[in-house]
């Protein structure tokens, strides 16, 4: 697994655009479906006779269960590269496990001890007015995660066996679910706390999860008791496989919460805070096109790598060009303007970020192809060195340009964060480059021209 197997040329042609398609376009619609669902709460709670109390403590709420469901997330990935029989399923099923009850007991000590009211007061800044709301949106929460890691167990075995439809019929009934149950609750009106959000976002995830569990099992039974290639039998091989990823996340975690901070230094802190979210959350967007990417690598780079190579090279164009449009056309302006509802200098400043974001969409991509090639090499301790790249460049960038431009508003955070994924790609393909067994992997260009004339002819 250290290094993807040479592939004959005769093979080369073996899978198809077609088929990579059909298994991309349902996890790329699932990841962008994602955000109605956020898009349903938020509209439930604006209605609320307390509208900025209750947004805001289900927000910060929000913010700490972020932090942790990102450890319940990666056993996705985990999954979908590991497990290939039972036995690697049942190892992978004890580390969900392991990691799901570590995750929930912390939760309980956040959520019910003293330690969790310093975390939200000290560290995140609630005030007692807010600190209750937050600690009751919460602990609900908590239980979220649990269904968000059982939902990814199975959907790593969906995924890797090729049925990705069942991850956007999941998330198509999970939001069916969430609107009916928000309309209820609005009609009734019983939305007049932050917690009610969470309940409306853990009814959703435990009807997405069940959707995975009910597929997944199916999948499971019929799987090869021991698939003779695979050499997962240890449970050490999957937590030294998910540890490093588990680390890069976190490590990824810190960027957004930094960015605002210095932020609020910034000459027009409110506008520089505001126009860089705001524009961030068109790029989030954009990108969940793309953020599946790893998907086809791990599933098709050893069978047919040039596909592979040339299906990247067309879905990475996308997000880019989508946002070049909004942000250089009268496009991105009237999306703003009645779509998210900014209007003023927040809206000058939040399309002059996302021009500085096109970078950031650029790279993006190829970050997660060339992750999906660490899986595949069972090589995840360089991503916790690439993301601490990351991390390191944005920041320095940010207190350069928070020096150099104090009134450079959200545009300094999108800069920033776009010269930090510009780094991480380049440790990827400097690190990919100098253990690859054929270093010329990288002129991807030189081989998606040698492609066209096989689809010519």
């Amino acid at each position: 697994m250290n290094k993807e197997k040479a592939i004959p040329k005769s093979d080369y042609d073996q899978v198809t655009f077609r088929t990579l398609l059909y298994f991309f376009i349902p996890l790329g619609l699932s990841a962008s479906l994602v955000t109605i669902s956020h898009v349903i709460i938020n509209s439930t709670l604006a209605r609320a006779p307390e509208p900025a109390v209750v947004i805001a403590s289900y927000s910060v709420a929000m913010s700490l269960f972020g932090l942790l469901e990102r450890c319940a997330v990666i056993l996705r990935q985990t999954c979908s590269t590991l497990v290939r029989d039972k036995i690697s399923y049942k190892l992978m099923k004890n580390a969900t496990l392991y990691v799901l009850s570590a995750i929930f007991l912390l939760s309980l000590i956040l959520a019910y001890s003293p330690l969790g009211k310093g975390f939200f007061s000290v560290l995140l800044g609630v005030s007692d007015r807010m600190l209750e709301p937050t600690l009751n949106a919460y602990r609900v929460l908590m239980f979220v995660t649990i269904f968000s890691g059982i939902r990814c167990l199975y959907q790593g075995v969906i995924i890797s066996n090729l049925k990705t439809k069942w991850l956007t019929i999941g998330m198509f009934v999970r939001l069916i679910i969430m609107a009916f149950l928000a309309w209820l609750l609005l009609r009734n009106g019983w939305v007049n706390h932050g917690y009610i959000g969470a309940y409306i976002f853990l009814a959703g995830m435990a009807i997405e999860a069940l959707v995975s569990v009910l597929e997944g099992r199916l999948i499971v039974r019929e799987l090869p008791q021991k698939k003779e290639e695979h050499r997962i039998f240890q449970q050490s091989q999957i937590f030294r496989f998910y540890s490093p990823l588990m680390v890069a996340s976190l490590i990824a975690v810190s960027v957004t919460p930094t960015i605002n901070a210095v932020l609020g230094w910034s000459t027009k802190a409110e506008i520089a805070i505001a126009s860089y979210a705001v524009a961030l959350s068109v790029v989030h967007l954009l990108n969940s096109i793309a953020s599946y990417i790893h998907q086809i690598v791990i599933n098709f780079y050893q069978q047919d790598q040039r596909s592979v190579i040339r299906f990247t090279v067309i879905m990475s164009l996308i997000p880019s060009l989508m946002l070049t449009v909004f942000a250089y056309s009268p496009v991105g302006v009237w999306i703003f303007q009645h779509i998210i509802g900014v209007s003023g200098e927040l809206l000058d400043h939040s399309i002059l970020a996302l021009r500085f974001f096109v970078l950031f969409t650029l790279c993006f991509p190829w970050i997660d192809f060339a992750n999906g090639i660490l899986m595949i090499r069972n090589k995840t301790k360089v991503m916790s060195f690439s993301q601490t790249g990351n991390v390191v460049a944005a920041v320095t960038a940010l207190f350069i340009l928070i020096y150099v431009f104090p009134s450079g508003g959200g545009s300094i955070g999108a800069l920033a964060q776009s010269i930090g994924f510009l780094i991480e790609l380049i440790i990827l393909l400097l690190f990919l480059n100098a253990t690859s067994e054929n270093p010329k992997w990288m002129k991807f260009l030189k081989v998606f021209t040698r492609r066209k004339k096989a689809y010519v002819n």
